[in-house]
């Protein structure tokens, strides 16, 4: 008994170690939900999700990384700030069926910035190296 008991616990530890635990992100319905859903989770500092809703190109995930590397490099107080600050969307325009510019700032920092999201395999995704440029 005591032998099938040890059987049975090492089963289920290598179940639990060979599982993934990864969450599953909601896709985006719109152009607006993938920008909000981007921008949410890049001001919260997890670049996981923004990955996510991330057009998947080289400049992109670089772009990523290095707005990743800036939040990190904040001090306590300053992801704090950025973690509680406010999306203001400011305009939401559709360009066409599958191409949408939101213009929006933070509240920690007004400054107007344009975001481009585009609908590509059916799925609302950031084009963030746009707002580089």
């Amino acid at each position: 008994m005591k032998y099938l008991i040890q059987i049975i616990v090492i089963v289920l530890l290598g179940l639990i170690s060979c599982s993934n635990p990864g969450v599953n992100y909601l896709p985006a319905e719109n152009g607006l939900d993938a920008g909000r859903l981007f921008l949410e989770a890049c001001k919260s500092g997890d670049f996981s999700q923004a990955e996510f809703y991330l057009l998947k190109d080289e400049q992109n995930i670089l772009d990523l990384k290095r707005a990743e590397s800036l939040f990190r490099e904040k001090d306590k107080e300053g992801r704090q700030v950025s973690k509680s600050s406010s999306i203001n969307i400011k305009s939401v325009t559709d360009i066409n069926d599958s191409t949408v510019v939101m213009e929006y700032s933070y509240s920690s920092d007004t400054m107007p910035k344009q975001l481009l999201i585009r609908q590509h395999n059916n799925k609302w995704q950031v084009d963030y190296k746009k707002t580089f440029q």
